[in-house]
């Protein structure tokens, strides 16, 4: 995504409980003499923010042009998740634009090559066989999170037609004894009138 020289740009990741979340990121500043966005940004860093749901600060650190930053989120919900560049200029004369690579994993295990190929194959499958049972556990609490909200949701639409319902049920009556009220209101001015 494109983002001016000081400006914040937040993105809200849906997060289960207790879960990796790590980002890689690179920044490119547009070079105004080539037209161009150019390979790197040297001197131009980012600070990263990370807001839990409960509008906890979990993360805040300052990077550099390009790095990886990583949390676990301790509650289940959209954590907010914030680049801004440490732009020294003024804002009148920050105007140049960035290009932002951002890549974001949720519940990312990754593994150590090196440590693979220095053991031998049984070893080799059996770590692969703890990472697959890793990731098989990470897709359950996943499921178990989805299946939360879910419940959460019907719970709302059934009290939301519940209430729906009753309004309509007042509404009836409201309209009912309105139309008796003025249809006695009339027979009483027509008798007061004596036109009946």
């Amino acid at each position: 995504f494109h983002s001016g020289e000081r400006e914040e740009k937040c993105i809200i990741e849906d997060v289960p409980t207790d879960t990796l979340v790590i980002g890689n990121y690179k920044v490119q500043r547009w070079d105004i003499h080539k037209q161009e966005f150019l390979e790197s940004a040297p001197g131009l860093g980012m600070f990263v923010t990370v807001t839990t749901p409960s509008a906890e600060v979990l993360l805040s650190k300052l990077y550099g042009p390009q790095g990886t930053f990583s949390f676990t989120s301790h509650l289940s919900g959209e954590h907010i998740i914030c680049l801004q560049s440490n732009s020294t200029r003024f804002v009148a004369f920050a105007g140049s634009k960035l290009r932002i690579h951002l890549d974001i994993r949720v519940g990312e295990h990754f593994l150590d090559e090196s440590v693979v190929q220095a053991k031998d194959k049984v070893n080799e499958v059996n770590f692969k066989l703890e990472h697959l049972i890793e990731q098989v556990h990470h897709i359950s609490k996943e499921q178990n999170y989805e299946r939360e909200r879910e419940e959460k949701f019907r719970k709302t639409s059934e009290e939301t037609n519940s209430n729906i319902l009753w309004w309509a049920i007042v509404q009836t009556l409201i309209l009912i004894s309105i139309g008796i009220w003025q249809i006695k209101s009339l027979r009483d001015f027509f008798i007061s009138k004596k036109l009946v």
